[in-house]
């Protein structure tokens, strides 16, 4: 390059600097409220309906977790007129006044650290960004606070994630708890209106997965009457498997009720200091093709497994090859029975709560707790295997159907 074309070049280089400096004031400050409105998507996922439902669990994630650690027993959600959303509770009601920790109403309802996620298996997963209330106060045009303790009443109005006024006493209080009614904002929301139905699907897996839950959802937008449904499942997981092979159980309205191999539901829990946590388990083997496994940590669906969906399937590979090797029903030179064998017409609900998962991906769709992998095939492979004894014709029709499929005389 001659002499003219380096300084040229130089030139150029400086220019393209001068136009890419960075200044103070090229930097815009914002605050939670404001970075939240306008990057809903990141907080609650999207401004269509699936965001108005992640709302609700933002708001209702805290009185869960009061039934859960035993303080509440009821959670009452109400979908009422103009998109509005209350959820209520009967635990002993958010402290009013600030504490010295920080701790109160106006800090849960205000600031992205007002409620962190505890670690602990007796906390339930329900939320994107773990910030509780505060994000769904903040994408609500506005939100009512209600708290009854102490034998008081106190009311505290907010718009838009800000407070209007202090908390205000308005009477005594008949019983304790909180009650949250929020109105999602119609300039992030195209609709405002929650979908009964979807809730309602969400609201029933929860009770299935936490048996002391009871929780409630009615719809009061209609003006020709209000539909409700309650939900409380004192089975849990037994009763969340009877409910999959049920027509009610699958995706399509018009699929028959699954028929039992056995009549029995196979279930256990098992508590595991290794992996920090419990393992819940159930299990039937139906006549139908399809398999049907539901897997959870902490209450989350995990759409993609992970380790507890991958020690389940270890663990009952390792229990049914067993027996049908103890009964014969393999011969030596056969081999082992692989998992998409034996889960056909399989149908079974995996629930592991842990105090410190790990998940893979923000939308806790992978559960990645390494140890969780070996905990729960250990139990898998123990509990199940103690049933095929227990039950053995049981066990050889279910076996035996397992290994005609695989292409053996059963």
């Amino acid at each position: 390059m001659s002499r003219g074309g380096a300084e040229d070049g130089r030139e150029k280089a400086g220019a393209e600097e001068v136009r890419w400096r960075y200044e103070a004031s090229d930097i815009t400050v914002l605050d939670a409220r404001e970075t939240i409105r306008r990057r809903p998507g990141m907080y609650v996922g999207t401004t269509g309906r699936r965001g108005l439902h992640q709302m609700v669990f933002q708001v209702m994630g805290r009185a869960v977790d009061e039934v859960l650690a035993g303080r509440a027993g009821t959670v009452d959600v109400v979908l009422g007129p103009g998109g509005e959303v209350s959820v209520a509770d009967d635990g002993p009601g958010v402290p009013v006044e600030v504490a010295e920790d920080g701790d109160g109403l106006e800090t849960l309802l205000t600031r992205t650290a007002g409620r962190p996620k505890p670690p602990g298996r007796h906390c339930a997963v329900l939320e994107r960004a773990g910030f509780g209330p505060f994000v769904a106060n903040v994408l609500s045009s506005s939100l009512t606070a209600e708290v009854r303790r102490d034998g008081v009443r106190w009311v505290q109005e907010y718009e838009r994630g800000g407070a209007i006024a202090p908390p205000t006493v308005v009477g005594p209080a008949a019983g304790t708890g909180t009650t949250l009614s929020f109105r999602p904002d119609p300039e992030i929301f195209p609709t405002t209106e929650c979908s009964f139905a979807a809730l309602a699907d969400s609201f029933r897996e929860l009770a299935f997965l936490n048996r002391d839950l009871e929780i409630s959802l009615t719809d009061a937008r209609s003006p020709g009457g209000q539909q409700s449904v309650r939900f409380r499942f004192p089975y849990g997981l037994r009763d969340f498997v009877v409910f999959l092979d049920s027509p009610h159980g699958h995706d399509d309205p018009d699929a028959p009720a699954r028929t039992p191999l056995h009549p029995d539901v196979i279930a256990f829990a098992r508590e595991d200091p290794r992996m920090e946590g419990t393992a819940e388990v159930a299990l039937r083997w139906c006549s139908s093709p399809d398999e049907r496994i539901r897997s959870f940590a902490n209450s989350a669906p995990t759409r993609n497994g992970g380790a507890h969906l991958a020690g389940f399937r270890d663990g009952l590979a390792l229990a049914v090859n067993a027996f049908a090797r103890e009964r014969r029903l393999l011969s030596a030179a056969d081999p082992d029975l692989g998992v998409d064998r034996i889960g056909q017409g399989l149908t079974a609900v995996v629930s592991v709560k842990v105090d410190h998962p790990c998940f893979e991906d923000p939308v806790h769709g992978t559960l990645g707790n390494a140890e969780v992998r070996a905990c729960v095939r250990e139990a898998v492979r123990e509990h199940v295997g103690r049933w095929a004894e227990e039950h053995a014709d049981r066990a050889a029709a279910v076996v035996g159907r397992i290994v005609g499929v695989s292409g053996r005389a059963g």
